[in-house]
């Protein structure tokens, strides 16, 4: 299985940010793959979302991109 590309502003910083602020506020960040946008209202899980900003199905729920960051 090819390895999905992630925009190189993602990074695992950005991820654990967004993974605190989820556990502290409720909130559902996610992130576009494609022009490294943030998203939010993503389900943790989310893969192939459409991106609000750059229209690309590649919008991932936070915790999706940190282990995708890990394997």
């Amino acid at each position: 299985m090819p390895r999905t590309k992630i925009h190189p502003s993602i990074t695992f910083e950005r991820i654990e940010e967004a993974l605190t602020r989820a556990n502290q506020n409720c909130d559902n960040p996610g992130f576009c793959l494609a022009c490294g946008e943030d998203a939010e209202g993503i389900d943790p899980d989310a893969r192939k979302y459409q991106c609000e900003v750059c229209g690309v199905r590649a919008v991932y729920g936070a915790q999706e991109c940190l282990i995708m960051s890990v394997i």
